[in-house]
């Protein structure tokens, strides 16, 4: 399905009817033949965007799945990088993918909970792409908190966040939809896979992440194009963790 190294609808099938872990687990020697790979432009539009703000020392790629983001951060951080995920399957991918990658910091790689990190203040830069969907808000206090904590005072925490669809539209419709189908399938359905694309608003967000002790600000993504009203396609959230004495945590 996708491409002809992606998965077929019976491989996806049987991963979404398994539970987030071991869906990724199964899914990873396809994953980057899928849509579901973060696009090489939105990587390149966070990597230049977020050049300027540094420079930066250790960064961490938050739910790295096969690695793309963690090769991004790769290009900005000067001494190491390191992804995190709880799909082993996922992790072995991007362990090899960055093996093979032109000369950068070293990678690190740990299997853990993203709701539960276990890092103290011990990088400049974390980002995510693509993972938000799989936390309920009720999970996003703790998985905030971690990123803060993993955080020295003054780090960054960025990540892109898309514009909502012009409602009506058939994106709209299409993640209505999706989103729909996920709800049932996990009334019905146990263990439970989550995925949500309409459950990450931008004011909520910013609300849970001031909460988390960050002060946040948000860029446009020019280069990732407008909407009809001129507003920008996607933003780059940008959350500081504050210096000490700074006021905000």
């Amino acid at each position: 399905m996708f491409t002809s190294s992606g998965p077929t609808l019976r491989e996806l099938t049987v991963q979404a009817l398994s539970s987030v872990e071991r869906g990724y687990d199964l899914l990873a020697p396809a994953f980057d033949a899928t849509p579901f790979r973060t696009p090489d432009r939105i990587l390149d539009a966070v990597v230049r965007a977020a050049r300027p703000l540094g420079p930066f020392r250790a960064g961490l790629d938050v739910c790295c799945g096969t690695g793309a983001g963690t090769g991004a951060l790769r290009r900005l951080c000067s001494e190491r990088v390191t992804g995190v995920d709880f799909s082993a399957g996922m992790l072995e991918r991007a362990r090899a993918a960055l093996a093979d990658a032109p000369e950068g910091p070293p990678a690190d790689w740990v299997r853990a909970d993203a709701r539960a990190l276990p890092f103290g203040a011990a990088f400049d830069l974390a980002v995510s792409f693509g993972a938000f969907g799989h936390f309920l808000p009720a999970e996003r206090p703790a998985l905030f908190a971690g990123i803060h904590r993993s955080l020295r005072p003054g780090g960054l925490f960025v990540f892109p966040l898309p514009a909502p669809p012009v409602i009506g539209s058939r994106r709209y419709w299409s993640l209505w939809g999706f989103d729909a189908a996920m709800r049932v399938r996990n009334l019905v359905w146990r263990p439970a896979f989550v995925m949500y694309y309409r459950t990450f608003r931008l004011g909520a967000v910013r609300e849970e992440l001031a909460r988390a002790g960050f002060s946040v600000e948000l860029r446009p993504l020019p280069e990732l194009g407008s909407r009809p009203d001129g507003g920008p396609n996607c933003r780059l959230v940008v959350a500081r963790r504050p210096f000490a004495g700074s006021g905000n945590g």
